[in-house]
């Protein structure tokens, strides 16, 4: 008949056990201070202007190039009243010349010149309705350039926020880093690394005060019969949690 293997007996100085949730208690800082760094409320206000800017930024580049695009048909615009204007002169200095005598020439100078007034009124309209469209497309980069150089100030005074927080964050990491260091020098090396498996396994919790009768890595109450046999006990046996398995430490408070 087959049997589960059973775990090998480890004993360790109670007061060594004892430390175990001063590391513990440091390990359980650290998860608080990587879950601070990884959800500030600043970051999230961060990203999402990010997006805001983003978007803003494609929108001055579109407005940019609607205005250019403008720019070019009001040149050509201003070409067309530009020739225009010059043939009425050409003409208008050729009839006030005197130099054509012809009747029909004549008449058909000032067929021209009437048709170039004409020619001249509705470029002059297109004209006036493309610098129309100029200035507000300008006014429509300005405005959304202005906006984004407002975010722009905004992110970087949010992002030097969050620099701040984040620096603070790890410094403060480093120093429970070094002192969670510090302890583990007072535990045996066997007992750390059950510790750190249990840990790794049980989600960040390796090791849990027996306090009244309860474990309060699972928060459950221990029947009688296992407050019995952790009674009688030795006082360097590492114990297990037999609802958890996490490593569970007897204090002045475990009710035994």
């Amino acid at each position: 008949m087959d049997h589960a293997p059973r775990e090998p007996v480890l004993n360790a100085d109670p007061a060594a056990q004892l430390r175990l949730l001063d590391v513990q208690e440091q390990d359980t800082r650290l998860t608080q201070l990587d879950h601070r760094a990884g959800h500030l409320p600043d970051s999230a206000v961060l990203a999402d202007l990010e997006g805001r800017l983003a978007r803003v930024r494609d929108q001055v580049v579109a407005a940019e190039t609607i205005l250019s695009d403008l720019e070019v048909e009001q040149e050509q615009a201003d070409r067309d009243v530009e020739q225009v204007r010059e043939r009425r002169r050409r003409d208008q200095e050729l009839l006030d010349s005197g130099s054509v005598g012809d009747p029909k020439q004549l008449q058909a100078i000032s067929s021209e010149l009437e048709n170039l007034v004409r020619r001249q009124s509705d470029l002059e309209d297109v004209e006036l309705e493309i610098m129309e469209r100029v200035e507000g497309a300008r006014a429509a980069v300005g405005q959304l350039a202005a906006e984004r150089d407002a975010m722009k100030v905004e992110r970087d005074d949010i992002a030097a926020r969050v620099a701040g927080q984040l620096a603070e964050i790890s410094d403060e990491r480093a120093e429970v880093v070094a002192l969670r260091a510090r302890i583990a020098t007072e535990i045996p090396a066997d007992l750390l690394s059950l510790y750190d498996k249990v840990r790794a396994d049980h989600g960040g919790v390796g090791a849990a005060p027996l306090h009244r009768g309860s474990c309060q890595g699972c928060r459950l109450a221990l029947p009688p019969t296992e407050i019995e046999a952790l009674r009688a006990a030795p006082s360097d046996s590492v114990i297990r949690c037999e609802e958890c398995r996490r490593i569970l430490v007897r204090t002045a408070e475990s009710g035994l």
